[in-house]
């Protein structure tokens, strides 16, 4: 009975260990909040994609996105408004802190969310496509703004091709069409596409561009409790007063992604994974620049495989380097070298086919990857010329015109020793022993010698 007893108790104690570390765990929060603050890539795509997932999983209650973006890829953005439209989980955008923008990119992002909120003292617009500023287009002879936007704004380059045009309307339709969704003001939309219109915060709640104004977390929490939202399962009605909030960071994966992703640190990668690769092969063995090398192109062209690559551009960049290599084993007195520089500047110009904010590759990185490579051609192209004029040390040619003693007397054939060696040889005149001789020729193992002076004593 006593050990019936104890068995139960072994049994129970630890359901109710159990029980109390459930019941003291905290409840996961009802709010998620994800954060984008810079350009928006492949990286930030995944990021908000994951977790709005998690969010739908762990059945919370809202998502607050905040934003504070220069704008970003055209593709990355779609990709984050189709996880918003199809997210069974309201998404409450949001442009904080004081001083954040929700610009180009940004704007969409906004429009596509089902709740539009900003803090005072941000502003969002400028959300025409980034491919019409890539030169110097002509301007529109009277840029428009908004009343009341506060702000000086740039005006937008005038269509002037096909394809500029059917871009431009394409993003109209785009903007437009989230707006209807969203009763939100279409007709700014609109004017946010074809004259890069701006507006502050304040004037974009005014106009009905947003829906309110949230001095923080816990004002917008609040502001939006009670509202009925149309979801993709149904009208959902929020409650979310009072609820605490989950700031989702992203991770060490979306970071290193993010890190990579970034076009100066791929091309950086590029360059270090292609000379890598050349060093190992032209001095095999080393492995340590090979699989530098190695890692390093491999990580990118992951990363290259995610951003918008003009292929023209990565095919002069290789030439480029091909012909600085073919300078220092072919000198051609700089021909060679000089337009491989300029393969390589051209062709990094052109890697990146974009004119998003903070997806262009800076200029001082060009012009010094440029100088590093040119001095390592010169380097190159100096060792080979020094290498070139010193005499020859070793081989058949070195031993050619060098002297020797002979070891004993011969006429014809005989013995000489020549650089603590002992060779067979042949001379025409009598050798005596002891006498210095001179190497005029070599075949195989035979030299053939002629007697210099006088046999040593």
């Amino acid at each position: 009975m006593g050990g019936s007893r104890l068995s139960l108790r072994w049994l129970v104690l630890p359901l109710v260990l159990l029980a109390i570390a459930i019941a003291g765990k905290p409840a996961e929060a009802a709010v998620h909040r994800l954060s984008v603050d810079g350009p928006i890539g492949p990286a930030t795509a995944g990021y908000i994609e994951r977790g709005l997932e998690e969010a739908a999983t762990e059945g919370a209650s809202a998502v607050i996105l905040a934003l504070d973006t220069p704008g970003g890829l055209t593709s990355s953005t779609r990709r984050i408004n189709d996880a918003i439209l199809a997210s069974p989980v309201p998404v409450i955008g949001y442009v904080a802190p004081a001083g954040a923008r929700a610009a180009s990119a940004g704007t969409y992002i906004l429009y596509a969310s089902h709740i539009a909120a900003m803090a005072p003292g941000t502003h969002l617009g400028a959300a025409t496509p980034v491919q019409l500023g890539g030169g110097s287009p002509e301007l529109p002879s009277e840029p428009k703004g908004e009343e009341g936007s506060g702000e000086a704004e740039e005006p937008a380059p005038k269509p002037e091709t096909a394809t500029e045009r059917k871009a431009v309307n394409d993003a109209v339709a785009y903007l437009r069409g989230l707006a209807e969704l969203r009763g939100r003001n279409a007709d700014w939309a609109e004017a946010a596409v074809r004259e890069a219109a701006t507006l502050t915060a304040t004037a974009a709640a005014e106009q009905g561009v947003i829906d309110l104004l949230a001095a923080d977390t816990g004002a917008l929490l609040n502001a939006v409790d009670g509202r009925t939202l149309k979801m993709p399962g149904g009208e959902r009605k929020l409650a979310t007063a009072g609820e605490t909030v989950s700031d989702r960071a992203p991770d060490w994966r979306t970071r290193l992604l993010e890190t990579i992703t970034h076009p100066n640190v791929a091309y950086i990668l590029l360059i270090i994974g292609i000379y890598g690769l050349i060093f190992e092969f032209a001095n095999p063995g080393g492995l340590v620049p090979g699989i530098a090398g190695a890692i390093c192109l491999l990580l990118a062209l992951y990363a290259l495989q995610a951003l918008p690559v003009n292929y023209a551009g990565v095919a002069l960049i290789l030439l480029g380097v091909a012909l600085m290599i073919a300078e220092a084993f072919a000198p051609s007195f700089g021909a060679l070298g000089l337009g491989g520089v300029i393969a390589f500047v051209a062709g990094s110009l052109l890697l990146i086919d974009t004119h998003a904010p903070g997806f262009g590759i800076s200029l001082p990185l060009i012009g010094t990857m440029a100088v590093l490579s040119a001095g390592v051609l010169l380097i190159i192209a100096r060792l080979a010329v020094r290498s070139h004029r010193n005499p020859v040390v070793s081989g058949a040619e070195e031993i050619t015109g060098a002297e020797g003693v002979a070891t004993a007397a011969f006429t014809g054939h005989g013995w000489v020793h020549l650089h603590g060696e002992a060779w067979q040889a042949e001379s025409p005149r009598p050798v005596a022993a002891g006498q210095r001789v001179r190497v005029t020729r070599r075949e195989g193992l035979t030299l053939h010698v002629e007697p210099l002076d006088q046999p040593e004593r």
